[in-house]
């Protein structure tokens, strides 16, 4: 008996969660090994880059490969979802600070290929003008995944080789659930081997003006997302009293600046739906590019002020991220559409590698109150090309035709 809309849709947002904790982990357990274990900044650092760095080398050639388009999704997420597991349980068996550690979480990033795009397309296969929405549900539930950690951190950490453990037995029950949800019907015919078709994410305009506006968003998204909470722990030490309070405090809105986001691509993906795409990416990126400027001036400022803010920027920050995927799905010949979710998802990541390493850099010249207004760069180039997918004759492919 094939699986139903709702069950497939359920099952596909629930493995990919809880699939992509192999990701979530990196972060959760740095705590605990920078004070078990002694692990250096520069260690740190790349026991969690070397899984983005992993997934921009799997994209690329999953996207070259046309692995999402030529076969069954479903078989490609369990098979990569198995493989992640056993490279991040392997981890286990060495020191956390020696180099097989770091490329063992390279290759779990590799795997993520298989998994965070590959859900994403076979989401899409099941939307019945409810794209944005289907979309939206999927990154807001990563999006708490990705605030989890913080959360950890405040109620004082966790065990890291249990978090390790844990997330291989939740990648391997991910891979299994996985096979019982069904391909909707808007899926294409499986294409030739063409690794040109890769190219059409660039030389198609209006995929073009799409991808230029998720590159805007990516520029201030993870950027954001790793060091919002740096800057609220140094200026939460201007506020109170004593470092403890400071702290926790941080980890605590932290938490919920990042978590918040998950109902911003709800209300993202319901608002994207009913009245259009463009209209959604370039609202939410034009409020959180205005929040990346003006959230500097506030360094220092009283708590509440500051933690309002941080929450607008929030929900802003990743109302939108669905909505670039939904718009490249719709966009996109039907045949080619895991290919061009990949594309999509490999451009934004590598991007990601040097917006992240160039904060804490303006930091140190600039200090915490200019180091965030850079990232504005990027989603108001975002609302640039946006207006002018909505001006571009295939926009009535978006949404229904309302752009």
């Amino acid at each position: 008996m094939a699986a139903g809309r709702g069950f497939s849709i359920a099952v596909i947002a629930a493995s990919q969660v809880a699939a992509m904790t192999l990701w979530f982990s990196a972060t959760a357990i740095i705590p605990a090994l920078q004070a078990e274990q002694g692990l250096d900044a520069a260690t740190a650092s790349l026991f969690t880059s070397a899984v983005q760095l992993g997934f921009v080398v799997g994209t690329l050639a999953s996207a070259f490969f046309g692995l999402a388009d030529r076969f069954d999704p479903r078989r490609l997420f369990m098979g990569s979802a198995l493989v992640a597991a056993a490279a991040n349980a392997a981890i286990l068996l060495f020191d956390p600070s020696s180099a097989p550690v770091i490329v063992l979480r390279f290759a779990t990033g590799v795997c993520m290929a298989g998994i965070y795009p590959v859900g994403m397309k076979l989401a899409s296969t099941w939307a019945e003008g409810d794209m944005g929405m289907l979309l939206g549900l999927l990154v807001g539930a990563l999006t708490l995944g990705s605030a989890a950690p913080h959360l950890f951190n405040a109620l004082g950490g966790i065990d890291w080789r249990l978090t390790l453990a844990t997330g291989s037995v939740s990648a391997v029950l991910a891979a299994f659930a996985i096979r019982l949800s069904g391909i909707g019907p808007n899926v294409g015919k499986s294409p030739p081997f063409n690794p040109r078709f890769a190219l059409a994410a660039w030389t198609t305009p209006s995929l073009r003006l799409a991808n230029l506006g998720y590159l805007g968003h990516m520029w201030e998204l993870y950027a954001m997302w790793a060091w919002i909470g740096l800057f609220l722990h140094a200026s939460f030490q201007l506020s109170f009293a004593d470092e403890s309070t400071a702290s926790v405090a941080a980890a605590f809105v932290t938490f919920a600046t990042i978590g918040i986001g998950a109902v911003g691509c709800i209300l993202g993906g319901a608002f994207a739906d009913r009245w259009g795409r463009t209209a959604l990416t370039m609202l939410a990126m034009a409020v959180s590019g205005t929040c990346a400027l003006l959230i500097g001036a506030l360094f220092g400022a009283p708590p509440a002020i500051l933690i309002v803010v941080c929450l607008i920027w929030g929900i802003s920050v990743v109302a939108d991220s669905a909505q670039f995927s939904a718009s490249v799905a719709e966009l996109s010949d039907r045949s080619l559409v895991g290919t061009m979710l990949t594309i999509q998802t490999s451009m934004g990541f590598l991007l990601t590698l040097i917006t992240i390493q160039l904060v804490p850099g303006l930091v140190a010249v600039f200090g915490w109150p200019y180091a965030f207004a850079f990232l504005a760069i990027g989603p108001y180039i975002g609302v640039f090309a946006m207006w002018r997918l909505r001006q571009h004759p295939d926009a009535v492919k978006l949404a229904g035709g309302r752009r």
